[in-house]
């Protein structure tokens, strides 16, 4: 029977295991999460294990990226389940830390990022979440000084934002971005996808078409602005409120025009019933 990561909910605990590493000259890889682990989040672990000694998974449930109107309080948590698939999957540790712990009474410093933080995607819609999500993974960082962080491609804007964050202040760590995790049918892995009834989620792969057919467009020469109005069209025909659907340098996420803009990444976020789903996909 494979032996369970250790635990830890105090920072203090946490240094102690880091510095056991570090003392016996191990390298760590840190795989951030919110928990309602599946697939896609075990990926990065194995990932992390292959470029380090010791993989550390954090799981916390970050309440400054979440608006009043968003589900922070129904948001899944399955601790127990997660355990027992990192136990599995042999992960090192696990850093489980309250909110108060995160954020102690007094907490006054926040970050607030620029660049793709503010390229007119998830920003437009939410505009609280990268100085949450920004705050948390530098703390994180700073946390468990990881040589390595682990983040799935699936939260494109996120990904770009924490790795120019990591740059900007220095931090002695690689982010590495792993491709998106998927169900048979295309649909990109969440831990929202729990949210989807049966009929939803019959519906929900069509995010995931549309954008491999309006990248084989662009790529074939198509007119961009034609190719995303058209896929706009097409998502909403199957009962999605669309938020956006762009075409946006791979790099900056800056507007582009042509395919001699690029490299280019498609990137949607579509509501069907209450369930916001995101994904993306370089053309």
């Amino acid at each position: 029977m494979a032996k369970p990561p250790i635990l830890v909910h105090t920072i203090a605990a946490l240094r102690r295991e880091i510095a056991r590493y570090r003392k016996n000259r191990e390298t760590v890889a840190l795989v951030p999460t919110m928990g309602a682990l599946h697939r896609g989040h075990l990926a990065l672990v194995r990932e992390g294990q292959k470029r380090a000694d010791r993989v550390v998974v954090s799981i916390f449930v970050n309440p400054t990226q979440f608006a009043p109107t968003e589900d922070f309080g129904s948001y899944p948590r399955t601790i127990k389940k997660d355990i027992e698939a990192l136990t599995e999957a042999k992960a090192d540790l696990v850093w489980a830390p309250s909110p108060a712990t995160m954020y102690p009474q007094g907490f006054a410093t926040r970050l607030a990022p620029e660049g793709a933080a503010l390229a007119g995607l998830e920003d437009k819609f939410r505009p609280h979440f990268f100085g949450g999500v920004a705050t948390v993974v530098a703390k994180l960082f700073t946390q468990v000084t990881p040589d390595y962080a682990m983040f799935g491609q699936k939260d494109y804007q996120q990904l770009r934002v924490v790795t120019q964050m990591a740059k900007d202040l220095d931090l002695p760590l690689k982010v590495i971005g792993m491709a998106t995790v998927r169900e048979k049918d295309g649909l990109a892995m969440s831990s929202r996808n729990v949210y989807l009834s049966e009929l939803e989620r019959r519906h929900a792969p069509v995010l995931y078409r549309t954008l491999k057919n309006c990248a084989a467009r662009i790529k074939a020469g198509e007119p961009i602005a034609m190719v995303l109005e058209e896929g706009r069209m097409h998502i909403r025909q199957a009962e999605f409120a669309v938020d956006y659907l762009e075409g946006r340098h791979a790099a900056t996420l800056a507007p582009v025009a042509t395919l001699k803009d690029g490299p280019i990444r498609l990137l949607v976020a579509a509501k069907i019933g209450t369930t916001r789903l995101i994904d993306n996909l370089g053309v």
